[in-house]
């Protein structure tokens, strides 16, 4: 693919994840990245800032990509009314995004995926070796709707 893109934390750059899992990109409302793969359940390990954390072992979403146990319900803005655990990054504790658990039908296409504020993240280009930020990014159309 031509913008294969590295994801990496705003904060430290830890790698979060890559392009090529990238399953859907949110503009409007929520300005985040849809990538492939579902919040694991077992094996609770203690994040950065002692909350319980879920590791991910899955491809697409590297191990610095925490998911925090607890499910939190979004009180305003876009997430309003939705179940979401949220993720982190292990090694510097920023919020990063969230896996939605419950949502309107307007945002359940999301369930299940890990979802990165592009606020919250940096891209690797691999093709021209530059860092900038995602929201700059313009990836492929690609959507989970269907």
């Amino acid at each position: 693919p031509e913008e294969c893109a590295v994801f990496q934390c705003r904060g430290c750059r830890a790698v979060l994840g890559d392009s090529l899992h990238l399953c859907a990109q949110e503009e409007r409302r929520l300005g985040i990245l849809a990538c492939l793969r579902e919040c694991g359940r077992a094996g609770a390990a203690r994040g950065a800032r002692g909350a319980a954390v879920t590791p991910s072992l899955f491809a697409g979403v590297t191990r610095d990509v925490a998911c925090e146990e607890s499910q939190m319900i979004g009180l305003e803005g876009a997430l309003l009314g939705c179940t979401f655990n949220a993720l982190s990054c292990r090694s510097c504790g920023l919020t990063v995004g969230f896996v939605l658990y419950s949502a309107f039908s307007d945002l359940a296409y999301l369930r299940g995926f890990f979802c990165f504020f592009k606020d919250s993240i940096l891209c690797y280009l691999l093709k021209t070796k530059m860092i900038i930020e995602a929201s700059k990014v313009k990836f492929p159309a690609l959507s989970l709707k269907e």
